[in-house]
């Protein structure tokens, strides 16, 4: 059985591109008919502008009321189990509750905070470096660099201790594996709130001056234990699995075109452009919450229907050559204006600044410490083809 029968449409890919028949589907119509993994009816939206008025308006499309926990092979859940795992998860919320979360949260991941957080997000990054340096080459760049770095630093800025690091990065991994069975998702998913319950609960004995511990001193009264459990599980998931995996992309994407790379060595005032650029090129999160429209909706030809599934396509649209010229070339002096990567609307990433951070500082330490970084002779990236958020598990280098 090849993997484009088995794969979804939108989790299809071809190395640092939207499949063919992804691309394809885009071109035709810019909505269509799709099985999601699970075998529901769904639209799928692959169109820039599409995409844009899909997730900027939360009213007509709000966030379809699916867990995990309700697709085939799992077990049935009570409403007061599923209301217990959505609980502070930001991506199972639309307004108010969502707004009022949001609010809580915004003003830890300002530009200011990000900016206090540098010096030590550099420690982070030379340490790695040191330690690849000292080991001496070949070295797989996701464990000794693209891994460990955002897992650190969301570690330190939640109050998550570092050495349970290998737990959770193994849950999420296998979370998001979509060829795991759904009955064990569900089970770790189960893991990993019931080792945030436990940490909130010390945190709320002992609060301290990390994320949590703000958050337990300043809204105590406003969150509840499960709320607060949700937004930890969120963003400890989505602070190291995202940027990991657009730390190691990103390096073979710019060991791959190393015109671009001598560009950016060259005029490296260019890095936050470079940044824009590769997320928009690579776009490693396949869509974001899957909708359901509460109105008929004419998106091109296709009528969307009240009750219609919607999936978007961040890779596609991002690759619209309607929206960006010349979209499918890897150039990172455009700075890629307006993407997607980060969602859009009410949804929009709330860690996007702490990503960004992170990217503009580590591309450039690691190409500076390391001038003569390839991928190593004889040795083959390994792609994460079946995961929700896409990337390497592997990535031998040498220098």
């Amino acid at each position: 059985m090849s993997e484009s029968s088995v794969m979804p449409l939108h989790m299809r890919r071809a190395q640092f591109d939207p499949a063919p028949d992804l691309a394809a589907a885009r071109e035709e119509s810019g909505v269509t008919r799709v099985k999601t993994a699970f075998g529901a009816d769904a639209w799928l939206v692959s169109r820039y502008a599409y995409v844009r008025e899909v997730l900027g308006d939360a009213e007509r499309f709000p966030i379809a009321r699916q867990t995990i926990a309700r697709l085939p092979g799992a077990p049935e859940m009570t409403p007061e189990q599923l209301a217990k795992i959505n609980a502070g998860n930001l991506l199972g919320q639309d307004p108010p509750e969502h707004t009022r979360l949001r609010r809580m949260l915004t003003p830890e991941f300002t530009l200011r905070r990000m900016r206090r957080m540098e010096p030590r997000v550099k420690a982070i990054i030379d340490e790695h470096l040191d330690a690849m340096e000292a080991a001496g080459p070949p070295a797989d760049l996701v464990p000794s660099f693209a891994l460990p770095i955002p897992s650190l630093v969301i570690c330190e800025l939640l109050g998550v201790p570092y050495e349970d690091r290998a737990g959770f990065q193994e849950r999420t991994s296998r979370m998001l594996d979509v060829t795991v069975p759904a009955e064990e998702r569900v089970a770790l998913q189960f893991q990993g709130r019931a080792y945030m319950e436990d940490l909130v609960g010390r945190i709320q004995a002992d609060p301290g001056e990390d994320l949590l511990g703000m958050l337990v001193r300043e809204h105590g009264d406003d969150l509840t234990k499960d709320e607060l459990i949700g937004i930890g599980s969120l963003l400890l998931f989505a602070g190291h699995e995202t940027t990991s995996n657009m730390l190691s992309l990103g390096t073979l994407a710019l060991l791959r075109h190393p015109e671009q790379l001598d560009l950016l060595r060259k005029e490296p005032e260019r890095i936050e452009a470079a940044v824009e650029e590769l997320l928009r090129w690579l776009s490693i999160v396949h869509s974001g919450t899957t909708k359901v429209a509460t109105a008929e909706t004419r998106l091109g030809d296709a009528v969307i229907a009240p009750g219609d599934l919607v999936i978007c396509s961040l890779p596609t649209a991002n690759r619209d050559s309607g929206a960006v010229p010349d979209a499918d070339r890897f150039d990172l002096t455009r700075g890629a204006p307006g993407h997607l990567a980060f969602g859009h609307g009410i949804h929009h990433c709330l860690g996007a600044p702490l990503a960004r951070m992170e990217l503009k500082m580590a591309f450039p330490a690691l190409f500076q410490r390391f001038p003569g970084l390839r991928v190593a002779d004889g040795a083959e990236p390994q792609f994460r083809s079946f995961s929700v958020v896409y990337g390497l598990s592997s990535l031998p280098v040498a220098w």
